[in-house]
């Protein structure tokens, strides 16, 4: 049996495919919303960086100052400045997760990036295909993730993945590609139109809660 890629790994391979899209974005597409509520696709770059280099001390000044509510807007507002190249340049050099993002085993860095490539991807209405190593791995870390919320959004339901092999839960089903049943779990409306089954109306009320 083929070992799996470390998860550190594959946060890298995440960061790299993300920085070669990010590349082809014209300026207006760099300004345009994304579907994170009120950052645009450069201020979703800025956060995924905004935690690199940042040891304990800076994480908990940074939580401080943003009342823990607030702590990622802190680092979007603090990357600001930047020009989208030298965010681009700055992203570069941080392929490899370092500070709060190479936690748990780069597990951070792995799961926030794939989800807000997708935030860009899906809101400039350029789709991928997530490849299957990174997508199967992915998929089972997010129910139990207490910072994205997803267990409460999911709980009582099966999720099928029609695309890879993955299964969760039990109760009325709730199937798609599993990419959307990933930025579901995440809370974004917008992968509701690509779920179907029984259990997808009560995924739907709790995602617009």
């Amino acid at each position: 049996m083929t070992a799996r890629p470390p998860l550190i790994e594959l946060a890298r391979a995440e960061r790299s495919d993300l920085a070669a899209f990010l590349a082809t974005l014209t300026p207006a597409q760099w300004r345009a919303q994304s579907l994170c509520t009120g950052w645009t696709v450069k201020d979703v770059v800025a956060h995924v960086v905004s935690y690199e280099d940042l040891g304990v001390a800076g994480v908990m000044r940074r939580f401080v100052k943003g009342r823990i509510a607030h702590a990622n807007q802190v680092g979007v507002d603090e990357f600001a400045q930047l020009s989208a190249s030298e965010l681009l340049d700055y992203l570069n050099r941080h392929l490899d997760p370092s500070g709060l993002t190479a936690r748990f085993g780069g597990m951070i860095g792995f799961v926030d990036g794939t989800i807000h490539h997708q935030d860009i991807r899906r809101a400039l209405d350029r789709p991928r295909t997530i490849p299957g190593n990174r997508l199967t791995r992915i998929l089972p870390l997010v129910p139990g993730n207490p910072r994205l919320g997803a267990g409460r959004r999911i709980r009582g339901l099966r999720l099928v993945a029609t695309d890879v092999d993955w299964t969760h839960g039990h109760g009325p089903q709730v199937s798609g590609p599993g990419e959307a049943l990933l930025m579901a779990m995440a809370g974004r409306p917008a992968a509701l139109a690509d779920l179907s089954g029984p259990g997808r109306d009560v995924l739907a009320q709790r995602i617009r809660r």
